[in-house]
């Protein structure tokens, strides 16, 4: 979501696209899981990570709920993220010897690092974050290499309205701060729709995204 931020205290300075090259290559981040420790509720997960880790992981999200996801809010709107171990303080998919067991299919904030989106708004570019990856020998690579995206204009499509409309979405609901039943019904309605009701894995993600995505502001905005 929207951060307040200083591009010149966290970043190089720049701004890149997919198709720039930025020193993001962790060399398989091999010695080092530091970023997968004490990440607290930032790994929010978008509608994308949810159905690409209860397809790969044959899990249904109630299933994620019960062992890797929370429910976290941000800006008055729930919203689902990755739950830190108790005991260990790092993410449940984490293996015994720091590895990601789901690396293949990793959410969308996981891929990114050590990179950020800097929304202009009306689209995104990306910026190189310079203080948060413990490694210090990384090389440059092409961006859209280094996600490794199937389709990645339609992805970053994606992204780009699921962020403008989960604004849309905190301004409804920040509006009228005390109409607490209607923004709790809201954020339910949110959640079923997007989260908890299940994806076709016959069809297109983005076809029944969209699909939803309409449904969603017909509802919430007319």
């Amino acid at each position: 979501m929207l951060r307040d931020i200083d591009l010149n205290e966290v970043s190089d300075g720049k701004l890149y696209t997919a198709k720039d090259m930025a020193r993001t290559d962790c060399h398989d981040c091999k010695g080092c899981s530091d970023c997968c420790h004490g990440m607290g509720q930032s790994i929010m997960l978008d509608p994308y990570d949810i159905y690409n880790l209860t397809m790969n992981l044959d899990m249904s999200c109630e299933d994620l709920l019960a062992r890797y996801v929370e429910f976290g809010v941000d800006g008055g709107v729930i919203i689902p993220n990755i739950r830190m171990q108790e005991d260990t303080d790092s993410c449940g998919f984490l293996t015994a010897d720091g590895r990601c067991s789901v690396h293949e299919f990793r959410p969308g904030i996981c891929r990114l690092f050590p990179l950020g989106r800097y929304y202009d708004g009306e689209g995104f570019k990306y910026f190189l974050q310079v203080n948060e990856c413990a490694k210090k020998d990384r090389t440059k690579v092409k961006i859209y290499k280094y996600l490794g995206i199937d389709d990645l204009p339609k992805y970053e499509k994606f992204v780009n309205d699921w962020h403008y409309f989960i604004l849309d979405v905190q301004k409804k609901l920040n509006a009228n701060p005390e109409c607490f039943e209607s923004a709790n019904e809201d954020n339910i309605f949110l959640l079923n729709l997007f989260y908890m009701m299940v994806y076709n894995e016959n069809v297109d993600f983005y076809t029944q995204f969209y699909e939803r995505l309409e449904l969603a502001k017909h509802k919430l905005f007319g």
